[in-house]
């Protein structure tokens, strides 16, 4: 069973999708709300967190790789393969 391309790839998959949306989302509500400070600071925070979230997913692809690499499993199928 490839326990990578079965279940971690949609899974990051699954976690950069969202911290794209949080990260758009963000964006739209503080170009929406000019003069709304409220909403334009919870379009800052969803902004961060969606950095945050990539930020995230960043680091659990190069873990896994060094894991990977570490124990001379190839990292054959996965996401950003070379």
């Amino acid at each position: 069973m490839k326990v990578d391309s079965i279940i971690l790839n949609p899974i990051i998959t699954l976690g950069f999708a969202v911290a794209i949306v949080v990260f758009l989302w963000g964006i739209f509500e503080f170009i929406r709300n000019p003069a709304d400070t409220e909403n334009r600071s919870k379009g800052q925070r969803n902004i961060g967190w969606g950095l945050v979230g990539l930020l995230i997913m960043f680091s659990v692809m190069g873990i896994i790789r060094i894991i990977l690499g570490t124990f001379g499993i190839p990292a054959t199928g996965f996401i950003f393969n070379k």
